[in-house]
């Protein structure tokens, strides 16, 4: 039976992790004829993500991270801010009348929460992390129920209800497209192992340095490199597969991340949930180089979970050498077997999806709630 179309504010902003799962929950529910309307940061990365979304209203809340010292002129600051955020929420909460509320994590996503359920709205909390941040951990503390990517995530959230979700992949990614195709947009060779580097929506320069070095370890072995680097190594990365005679297709970004993922063989990639997430919906193996520096270090919990699986391998930033790490790949692309049972369990760690799961989820409780 057919939900009676509600509206819903999705607050997603601050970083790509959690902007475009909260994309693709927006996504789901536009196509079961309810209305969204995101609540974003005030950062770079979210205007250019929407300024092509424009089926999506958004509005900007002045949020900004929680200082690791609660007693710092930085604290001030924040409550600032959280509060600004908060009475803007409570403002457009009683000029939209949104039916529900989802905060997808990060502390653009706290004061929607709590304005929502101070205001007697169904609210949650989406992590797609298996070790949730402060911001989440804060959240939960006032969510109806708490969504999971991984079911790991659950013992951090003590005395809440928790549901694994997955973490949803936007509908733009689809389905792999024919591989011919997909390489030719990069002007690469079907029939050559391609290997995917990519250090997420704002590149790895600990990434890109690494593959700098294996270049010229791995010159000679027919292997062709896609390599998405950020805004600083583009041109850098071009000229090391270029002396090297190395096939390649390097930019700081690319738009259609469906292309990249059915043109691989092989992906090395950082370890962020909504990457991990891309990388099974493309049922993809991959070498895995956590972000060293994550909060409670939750890309090597991601990864791990990748590990024991038998979906990915994984080498630290501080533990790799060009010498490992383009040994690993060599490998890896010269193992048919080995990477297809790689695939195989890539795809089956996510629950499928995600983002459907989530928007049904929102609309149990919008018609458990009357509202």
């Amino acid at each position: 039976m057919r939900t009676t179309p509600f509206r819903a504010v999705i607050a997603c902003g601050g970083t790509g992790g959690h902007l475009f799962p909260g994309l693709a929950v927006a996504e789901a529910l536009r196509a079961r004829g309810h209305e969204v309307v995101l609540f974003v940061s005030e950062k770079e990365i979210d205007a250019t993500a929407l300024k092509e979304r424009t089926e999506f209203r958004s509005e900007k809340l002045p949020s900004i991270g929680m200082p690791s010292m609660i007693a710092s002129p930085a604290s001030i600051r924040f409550l600032r801010r959280f509060w600004e955020s908060f009475c803007q929420c409570r403002k457009f909460y009683r000029k939209f009348r949104p039916s529900v509320v989802l905060g997808m994590g990060g502390f653009t996503s706290t004061a929607p929460v709590l304005a929502a359920r101070l205001q007697g709205l169904p609210a949650f909390v989406h992590e797609s992390n298996a070790i949730p941040g402060r911001a989440n951990r804060l959240a939960a503390k006032f969510a109806s129920e708490v969504l999971l990517g991984f079911g790991e995530a659950e013992e951090r959230f003590p005395g809440a209800s928790c549901v694994v979700t997955g973490t949803p992949v936007r509908e733009s990614l689809g389905k792999p497209l024919d591989r011919g195709e997909a390489s030719r947009a990069f002007h690469l060779d079907p029939d050559k192992k391609t290997l995917l580097v990519t250090g997420g929506s704002q590149g790895a320069a600990g990434i890109n340095q690494l593959l700098f070095k294996a270049a010229t370890l791995l010159a000679g072995s027919g292997v062709q490199i896609i390599h998405f680097t950020g805004e600083r190594d583009d041109r850098l990365a071009a000229a090391n597969y270029q002396r090297d005679e190395i096939p390649h297709y390097v930019s700081p970004f690319h738009h259609r991340m469906e292309e990249a993922y059915s043109a691989a063989d092989l992906v090395v990639s950082r370890a962020g949930a909504s990457s991990l997430s891309e990388i099974s919906q493309f049922s993809l193996p991959s070498i895995l180089i956590p972000y060293p520096f994550a909060t409670d270090d939750h890309q090597t919990a991601n990864a791990g979970i990748y590990v024991r699986a038998g979906a990915a391998e994984m080498l630290t930033e501080k533990g790799a050498s060009a010498e490992n790490l383009s040994a690993m790949i060599s490998n890896l692309l010269s193992d048919d077997a080995r990477r297809e049972r790689m695939s195989v369990a890539a795809r089956q760690i996510p629950p499928s999806h995600a983002a459907e799961n989530v928007a049904s989820v929102l609309e149990r409780a919008v018609k458990e709630a009357g509202t």
